[in-house]
């Protein structure tokens, strides 16, 4: 595989031209499509299609603007071919990739930069590149609803109407119909943010021509985009429709607007909104296969999102596979850029083109350990992997406790005041000191690696002395490291003055794109998983309560999906604290909560489970049943009153 990869990688940075000569035998020859269509004569064009809603009300079906770029070739063979789509809410006001591209249009209307290099290089070998603006963004009718009916309604329609079964017209208003009589149908769907986000939510359509998904970055949840578990994480999803929509659109979607912000309460309260845009909990329609790509230090789009994801997808059978970096909010092709094309090519190759090339078989998961160094594993988690319950314990300073298999003694507390200056890198240089914003909890120093492999948990028993408190759980590997720099401006990367090349291009549509390298720096500590929660939403997420001050309540937070290796000679920690600033907005006000370490514990995802924690400090054998923890609670869709739910 390794040496596959590095003869695809010489072809791939070589320079590139374009084919004047097409062979109509097709364009697979030894496992793998091959350049053999022309990109500087591919047909350029833009039909809209209908999506038969009427977002902005104006007596009208709204249509979505299609932008295509297809090889000329196989059309007068007699040949269809298969399509990769990437339908965006960016392309006219932020801009794709790292150097932020934008459509441009020739004076016909006729599109001249796709942005990406998606149809430079797949193009020439077989391949429609599809752009779809989202509803209410750059030439597309309607308004954003933000992960709704109308932002999923606009890439499914064009499936759709690739497939025959919608409505496709040649101007916006008017026009000519038209069909897509070049495909075979059969869509691919990528995406970073909230393009990806669009790709999964089409996939829970079932819709039919839908083949596969490679979702970046992508939103699993909006409800977790915004909270996390009644903690709100940013202000509402109205400044998102705000910030892409076009200046017409703003002006005939008032009344959109206002749903969005009626519909999603700073409350932190699940409403019929976010069911709507609850994604997991209809994971059992998915056809496609999945590609999951995600940064484990994203704080973007965090990786609960990832996680909770991916773990529907495996129970209901779906065939998948994840690239899992040490980035922040990044895309692969500027993490591992000569791995991620090749690979990608193999994968659409596959499932678009039928082609029989064993990549459904690899290794199901590629993980970055440390900058650009990778390993795989054959299912992700790992076979071995299981929740792993330790115990919290005070130890001889106030707030430093241990984490370990011994259990705390009966009445035994450690307590914090909330602090809305201090964040989770505060609280981790500080893990081994006494201070008033938080309480620690370490292990002996390792004696053998540990690897967490999937989600987490920590339930937390706790006092508030006022009526309102937010929680965070994060988790630390403590000892010197060099990792991305995922706090840095482009979260892990940075650019160099050189170029290269991924297809072909025109005088309009470089195929050569600015190279990368890993921004890295040296640590003390690490920060690897995290999760928060209101204290109020403990026993349900449909409606937060006031906390009556000196009652003890119980919650358990869900930690972001992860996968790291703590390296023997360090320590693990666990920091429980209030609000994490920056990253959660902090509650009404300004709380001291006791933890009961007795009826508070952590589920940790151990690859060897018990017998992988080995530590120079002395711990109890566990029981036969492992430390006693409350029950974990069910997943949010399924703590929604059915009656709640949309469909």
């Amino acid at each position: 595989m390794v040496a596959v990869l590095a003869a695809l990688a010489a072809v791939l940075t070589a320079p590139t031209v374009a084919h004047a000569a097409t062979r109509d035998a097709g364009t697979v020859r030894q496992g793998l499509s091959q350049p053999d269509y022309s990109y500087a004569d591919a047909i350029r064009e833009s039909v809209w299609v209908d999506t038969g809603l009427d977002g902005d009300a104006d007596g009208r079906t709204d249509r979505v603007a299609v932008d295509i770029v297809r090889p000329s070739e196989p059309a007068k063979a007699g040949r269809k071919i298969p399509v990769i789509m990437d339908a965006s809410p960016y392309y006219s006001c932020c801009g794709r990739g790292n150097e932020s591209q934008l459509k441009t249009y020739d004076a016909n209307g006729h599109i001249v930069q796709a942005p990406l290099f998606y149809d430079n290089y797949f193009v020439p070998r077989g391949y429609a590149a599809v752009l779809v603006d989202l509803a209410g963004t750059n030439r597309s009718d309607g308004c954003v609803d933000v992960g709704g009916r109308s932002d999923i309604q606009s890439a499914k329609a064009v499936v759709d109407w690739l497939n025959g079964r919608a409505k496709g017209y040649s101007a916006r208003a008017g026009g000519q119909s038209v069909t897509a009589s070049w495909t075979t149908g059969a869509v691919g769907m990528i995406g970073k943010s909230w393009d990806g986000t669009i790709a999964n939510g089409v996939a829970v359509t079932g819709v039919r021509g839908l083949k596969t998904i490679v979702p970046i970055s992508a939103i699993s949840s909006w409800y977790d985009y915004s909270f996390h578990q009644g903690a709100p994480l940013q202000d509402g999803p109205e400044w998102l429709s705000d910030y892409v929509e076009t200046p017409d659109a703003r002006t005939h979607c008032a009344a959109q607007q206002q749903k969005i912000i009626d519909g999603s309460p700073r409350t932190g309260d699940w409403t019929p909104f976010w069911t709507q845009r609850d994604y997991v909990k209809d994971a059992d329609n998915v056809r496609a296969s999945v590609f999951a790509v995600h940064g484990m230090q994203d704080l973007n789009v965090r990786t609960k999102n990832f996680g909770q994801w991916w773990d529907a997808l495996a129970a209901h059978g779906v065939e998948r596979k994840v690239w899992l970096s040490q980035t922040g909010h990044v895309d692969p092709f500027d993490t591992r850029r000569t791995a991620w094309v090749p690979t990608l090519q193999r994968w659409f190759d596959h499932y678009l083109l039928g082609v029989r090339n064993g990549i459904e078989r690899e290794p199901m998961a590629d993980i970055e350990r440390t900058p650009d160094q990778w390993t795989t594993d054959r299912v992700w988690p790992p076979a071995g992997t299981s929740a792993t319950a330790l115990n919290l314990r005070s130890g001889t300073t106030p707030g430093v406790g241990t984490l370990g298999l011994k259990p705390a003694a009966h009445g035994s507390t450690e307590s914090f005041t909330d602090d809305p200056k201090l964040g989770e890198e505060d609280w981790a240089s500080a893990a081994d000191a006494s201070t008033s914003a938080k309480t620690a909890f370490t292990t002996g120093t390792l004696t053998k690696d540990l690897r967490l492999s999937g989600s987490g948990s920590v339930t937390v028993t706790a006092t508030s002395s006022t009526t309102s408190a937010h929680l965070s759980a994060v988790l630390v590997d403590l000892g010197p490291a060099t990792i991305r720099n995922y706090l840095g401006a482009k979260e892990g990367i940075v650019n160099l003055t050189t170029r290269s090349c991924f297809g072909d291009s025109t005088a309009g549509d470089s195929a050569c794109f600015l190279d990368t390298a890993a921004d890295t720096t040296t640590v003390s500590h690490a920060v690897f998983s995290r999760g928060w929660a209101d204290v109020g939403h403990f026993a349900s997420l449909s409606h937060g309560v006031p906390l009556v001050p000196g009652k003890p309540y119980t919650i358990t937070l869900k930690l972001a999906a992860t996968d790291h290796v703590i390296p023997a000679g360090h320590r693990l920690a666990v920091i429980i604290a209030g609000t994490d600033n920056g990253l959660i907005l902090p509650p009404g006000t300004t709380p001291k909560v006791t933890v009961d370490l007795a009826r508070s514990g952590v589920r940790l995802p151990l690859v060897g489970g018990y017998g992988a924690l080995r530590t120079s400090a002395a711990t109890a054998a566990p029981q036969a049943r492992g430390p006693q923890l409350p029950a974990a609670p069910r997943p949010f869709f399924e703590r929604i009153p059915a009656a709640a739910r949309l469909g």
